[in-house]
């Protein structure tokens, strides 16, 4: 009996699909996205499964293995400010720490007296402060005064909040306050999700813990409606497993984990993206890597180095504090539906403003009318004039020229094929500054890394990109437009637990104590793992420490993996800090005292491995030849007549020297002069510079 895995990845314009099967079997499919109802996108994926496969869904889905599902429900909820009436309970004297945010702007705007403050997710007046206070020995100085919690529950009441943040100072000394008071919250507000700042972020910083907890609050019953009408769905379609969801920090999650921590499904679908990296470059012995995802809204960027990929915490993330670790994903508004306009001053500009998938490109005849990288793409020749997503898309390329020649080309007095060349141009260069800002702003040269494409849009720009940021190989995978999904099949379950640890690494360090306590957070994550039904012997355990020199505002966190504590591996311990110290800020003091100040265990349920496909022979590329169209690869907007390759034509080993383009069903793929692609037996496009081997 064939037994499958199924990943789902809904983005902002399409819903990804892929279908792997025990026999090495991988299947992708793409459906227009519904945000109103991302149960619509996922039963027309589902029809096209079931008329590719020649079987019932039922019977499918019966015999399907894994289900994983990534959403960027809670990440457009945060983006739209759709979230849910939040109030908060804090520390009385602490009602203003969100405004406040530590004293400064997010960085970038530091210094810019104009711009406005973020806007709140928790009202002023429903901030009610609790008299209380602990000090940061643990101590109790003030009693919790349990009738104002009473009566700021009588006031959320009142007021109609659905959400409500509990998060009380030096709680990670001692949690009792706040647990009681969350216990209070309960009982007066049954029907209100709660949201406790020791369970969501029990680490150091009093505003990150404040404003992750707000976070999660204003998220939560959002993810929980959304993630509730998933599961009956799946279960109605016959799915025998419960359904998984993928987090920001590159794992999956059971269904009640990620509701209760909705914060971490803000990135959840190019968080995948690393994973499938992996299982790309193993083969090939790479594993230092940057994977770029355009789709149709935005442009994700993801860092892997040594196998190690980029995690960030403590960041200002859409203008919000948030703590918990989430995979390093650098976002801009640069996808397909980008719009491109002409600002004030008469200079072309493109994004963040996107067409999405309603109405869309002026090419999608959906009703959209503004030039977008899309019909860019269409206008210089790259993207079929007929049709994309394997004929089931009809395009209009005449509109795309009119959308481009009234809005941008008339009015600038210029041909529409250099504006739809300059079109393209900015979105790249927009593009390329994000990818410097994951690699050279983090002490990381693009040149040590393999260039990876996904999403729909990325074939069409990937070698562009590569030769202005200097990566001499680039891949893209016959699953590309889906890569983000496939990465789902691939990853583990992953949680993370974390505590607050304050201790200088001097001869008096209690480094017995720091080992105990993180043997008591790997035996909660492998009761977890166990609760779920992994096995031990797939049960695996990484340990990481947020360390700083003594004086130092901030911290690096340092993956010490297995390593144990104690007298015997600290000095290999505090190397580790130097060393990550000199990478990231070029230089490291030795003789200065270090501290600890977090502390983190992650425990890993290891997945199955997942069969590697096989591409049949090639030999004969040049029958692969499907039609040859005018393109133009300059500023000058002169054309040439270029070659366009059938990719499911194509073989182990067949050699394509560029100018040329490879059509997909799901994406587009152009060779510009001076690259040559080889499809690689496991489906994988190498793109390199140079001639034919």
């Amino acid at each position: 009996m064939t037994t499958y895995r199924l990943g789902v990845d809904a983005g902002g314009t399409f819903t990804d699909f892929i279908l792997a099967d025990d026999q090495g079997n991988t299947h992708l499919f793409k459906a227009t996205s519904t945000p109103e109802d991302g149960t619509r996108a996922i039963a027309d994926g589902f029809a096209q499964i079931a008329e590719k496969l020649g079987k019932p869904m039922r019977e499918i889905l019966a015999n399907t293995e894994l289900c994983v599902n990534g959403t960027t429900v809670a990440l457009n909820a945060l983006i739209q400010h759709k979230g849910v009436k939040t109030g908060l309970v804090c520390t009385a004297g602490h009602e203003d720490s969100l405004e406040i945010r530590l004293g400064h702007k997010e960085e970038g705007y530091r210094y810019d007296a104009e711009y406005p403050p973020a806007r709140q997710l928790v009202e002023r007046h429903l901030r009610m402060p609790i008299r209380e206070r602990i000090l940061s020995d643990g101590s109790i100085r003030v009693p919790l005064n349990e009738d104002d919690v009473r009566a700021a529950c009588e006031v959320f009441r009142k007021e109609g909040v659905q959400a409500v943040a509990v998060s009380f100072l030096w709680s990670i000394a001692n949690g009792a306050h706040e647990r009681r008071a969350a216990e209070i919250v309960r009982e007066m507000l049954p029907d209100v999700y709660v949201s406790v700042g020791l369970e969501v972020f029990p680490q150091m910083r009093e505003y990150t813990r404040t404003s992750t907890a707000v976070v999660n609050a204003y998220l939560g019953p959002v993810l929980m409606n959304y993630v509730e009408r998933i599961d009956a769905f799946y279960r109605d379609q016959g799915t025998k497993v419960p359904v998984r969801y993928f987090q920001s920090n590159g794992g999956m999650a059971a269904r009640d984990v990620m509701v209760s921590r909705a914060v971490s499904a803000i990135n959840s679908g190019p968080a995948s993206a690393p994973m499938a990296g992996r299982f790309l470059t193993n083969p090939l012995g790479i594993r230092s890597f940057i994977t770029v995802d355009m789709g149709g809204t935005s442009f994700d960027i993801t860092l892997t180095h040594e196998g190690k990929t980029n995690v960030n915490k403590d960041i200002d993330f859409l203008r919000y504090r948030i703590g918990i670790p989430m995979i390093q994903v650098e976002t801009l508004g640069a996808g397909g539906g980008s719009i491109a306009w002409i600002d004030q001053m008469g200079v072309l500009n493109v994004g963040p403003q996107s067409a999405g998938a309603m109405p869309g490109p002026a090419c999608y005849q959906r009703g959209g009318t503004l030039p977008t990288v899309t019909d860019a793409n269409v206008a210089l020749g790259y993207l079929n004039p007929e049709s994309l997503l394997g004929g089931r898309l009809p395009i209009d390329a005449a509109a795309s020229r009119q959308a481009i020649a009234r809005h941008l080309a008339e009015p600038l007095h210029i041909s529409v094929e250099k504006a739809a060349y300059g079109i393209f141009s900015i979105v790249n260069n927009n593009m390329v500054s994000g990818i410097r800002r994951v690699s050279i702003e983090r002490g990381y040269d693009p040149r040590d890394f393999a260039l990876i494409g996904a999403g729909g849009a990325t074939g069409l720009h990937l070698t562009a990109l590569a030769q202005e940021i200097g990566c001499k190989t680039v891949l893209v995978s016959k699953l590309a437009s889906g890569l983000c999904a496939f990465g789902q099949l691939l990853s583990d379950i992953k949680y993370n637990y974390m505590s607050a640890m304050p201790m200088r690494l001097d001869a008096q360090a209690p480094l017995e104590e720091l080992e105990s306590r993180f043997r008591s957070l790997e035996q909660d994550g492998m009761a977890a793992m166990q609760a779920e039904g992994v096995p031990p012997s797939r049960i695996l355990f990484k340990r990481s420490l947020d360390m700083r020199y003594v004086g130092q505002v901030h911290e690096c966190t340092v993956v010490i993996g297995n390593t144990p504590v104690n007298a015997a591996t600290l000095e290999q311990i505090k190397q580790m800090f130097h060393d990550l110290h000199k990478q990231l800020f070029t230089y490291s003091e030795p003789d200065s005292l270090i501290e600890i100040v977090n502390m983190e265990a992650t425990v890993y349920g290891q997945s199955a491995p997942l069969a590697a496909p096989q591409m049949p022979a090639g030999g004969n590329a040049e029958a692969a030849i499907r039609t040859r169209r005018q393109m133009i690869f300059d500023a000058d907007g002169h054309s040439l007549l270029t070659p366009v390759y059938d990719g499911e034509m194509l073989g182990t080993d067949d050699e394509i020297t560029g100018p040329a383009v490879i059509e997909e069903p799901t994406t587009t793929i152009v060779i510009n002069p001076g690259w040559v692609a080889r499809l690689d037996g496991s489906g994988t496009y190498i793109i390199t510079q140079g001639t034919r081997r």
